[in-house]
């Protein structure tokens, strides 16, 4: 019987060894998948090694927790991966940023979920060290879920995207904070169940009430560092479980995630406590009237002419190319460039678009090479010696009062110096101004064309006029 017992203890010794040593692969193959996705050449192979890495997490999980119901497991997964599968194929580029901001707000309340099942099982009984992480993963779970779904209503129209300002704002959103943790210190002390769902109702309210006064300008950062939150919402949620894949995963994405966001907002010369609580884009900038300048109006038979006798011309991808579904046209009007000797580049800052790497994202899907795209540093230096820069879309990234105006809002970003290069082609709908809600003196330069269009047509109707040069 002691053999016995001894031998069944050292089995089970070996198989929590193997769900430690699995759970480190998995792991590896999350750090490996994260690495890979910082650059376009590999982030196809990361998502595939960080995805099989989540695989061998669930199994794992699965199995060591003795889960006997299969068919509900493998009918959860297919649901679920055809759920996916049908939004990559069908969401299209300019709804990814969305999607996005979805995908943060269900991993938030994924967190949230496991750790009101525990509540529930555990009847609110926790020491203190599990009652703490409970509590944030409910708090920055609950923040994260309601927060990124008004982030996806700004990006998609739903609500204004400009800065809703209410009164007293910070004031309240300060007393929900300090609510919602002094009603977690009570949940912790009386192991009280309901205090565990105030705290979640506060913080779902607070998610809202945070994002809201936040304008469009700020949405990739915000977006970014919703991803962050979900990441640490996670890990937290590992902590309740005792889960160390859940752990390692939730702390790579929250650190990542952290990372990104103050490179951005370095990248916009700001702080993340100004993006927050700024309300920035509420108000224009003085200076008369948005657009009530005269321009220099250009034909797409200007526009080619000019590039035609161009050596070197470099792309400024925006929104609005997003939005026009441009990235197919202006490859194929780079192509025509290019078989008349022309070298073409592209310029990339690091918050055009709505959500990090976006712009790279919509080029790589027109299979743009990767040595073409030239990030803020790389393309700076170069417009000096460019003959023509194509603006398309792009607005608060290129306007020179960053620059030179110190009365500005956006005084101090590092912009795209488009306006050094001998000749600047903005194609543009109208002169409204961009996400920032200020004019750009850029659209009013002696070096500057407008080309008043949709972005994909401007593109096609140039690459027509190019037959005819």
């Amino acid at each position: 019987m002691t053999d016995f017992l001894f031998f069944a203890a050292e089995a089970e010794s070996n198989e929590g060894t193997l769900t430690l040593l699995l759970y480190l692969a998995s792991a590896v193959l999350f750090i490996l998948g994260l690495k890979q996705l910082s650059s376009p050449r590999t982030a196809r192979r990361g998502n595939m090694l960080a995805s099989g890495g989540m695989l061998i997490a669930i199994v794992v999980t699965l199995i060591a927790n003795d889960i006997t119901s299969w068919a509900t497991v493998i009918a959860g997964l297919v649901v679920g991966g055809g759920v996916g599968a049908l939004l990559a194929l069908k969401v299209k580029m300019t709804s990814m940023p969305e999607l996005v901001a979805a995908f943060n707000g269900f991993g938030g309340v994924a967190s949230a979920l496991v750790a009101l099942a525990e509540i529930e099982r555990n009847d609110a009984a926790f020491s203190v060290e599990t009652g703490v992480v409970v509590a944030l993963s409910l708090l920055i779970g609950s923040i994260t879920f309601s927060g990124s779904f008004v982030a996806f209503g700004k990006l998609n129209g739903s609500l204004p995207g400009r800065p809703i300002l209410l009164p007293a704002g910070k004031s309240i959103n300060a007393l929900l904070a300090l609510g919602a943790i002094g009603v977690s210190v009570w949940a912790i002390a009386a192991e009280e169940a309901f205090a565990y769902w105030i705290v979640v109702a506060i913080a779902l309210v607070l998610g809202v009430l945070a994002v809201i006064p936040i304008g469009g300008a700020d949405m990739p950062v915000v977006i970014s560092l919703l991803n962050s939150f979900s990441g640490v919402a996670a890990a937290m949620a590992g902590f309740v479980i005792s889960n160390s894949a859940l752990i390692i995963g939730g702390a790579l994405v929250g650190a990542a995630g952290m990372i990104l966001t103050l490179l951005m907002a370095d990248a916009m010369n700001r702080s993340i406590a100004n993006v927050l609580f700024s309300g920035f884009g509420a108000t224009t900038s003085s200076g008369g009237p948005i657009g009530d300048k005269p321009v220099k109006s250009a034909t797409p038979d200007d526009v080619a002419i000019a590039l035609t006798y161009a050596e070197n011309v470099m792309v400024v991808p925006g929104y609005g190319l997003a939005v026009a579904q441009a990235q197919h046209a202006v490859r194929d009007l780079a192509n025509i460039l290019e078989d008349k000797g022309i070298n073409v580049t592209y310029a990339i800052h690091p918050v055009a678009g709505r959500m990090p790497g976006h712009m790279n994202v919509l080029l790589a899907e027109a299979d743009v090479p990767y040595d073409q795209l030239l990030d803020l540093d790389q393309s700076n230096p170069r417009f000096g010696q460019t003959d023509v820069v194509l603006v398309i879309g792009a607005n608060d990234v290129v306007n020179p009062s960053a620059r030179a105006d110190e009365t500005s809002p956006i005084y101090g970003m590092p912009i795209l110096d488009v306006d050094y290069a001998s000749t600047v082609v903005v194609i543009k709908r109208s002169l409204s101004p961009g996400f920032a809600g200020i004019d750009n003196p850029l659209f009013y330069l002696d070096n500057t064309m407008m080309l008043f269009s949709d972005g994909k047509a401007a593109v096609e109707s140039v690459i027509s006029a190019m037959a005819n040069v």
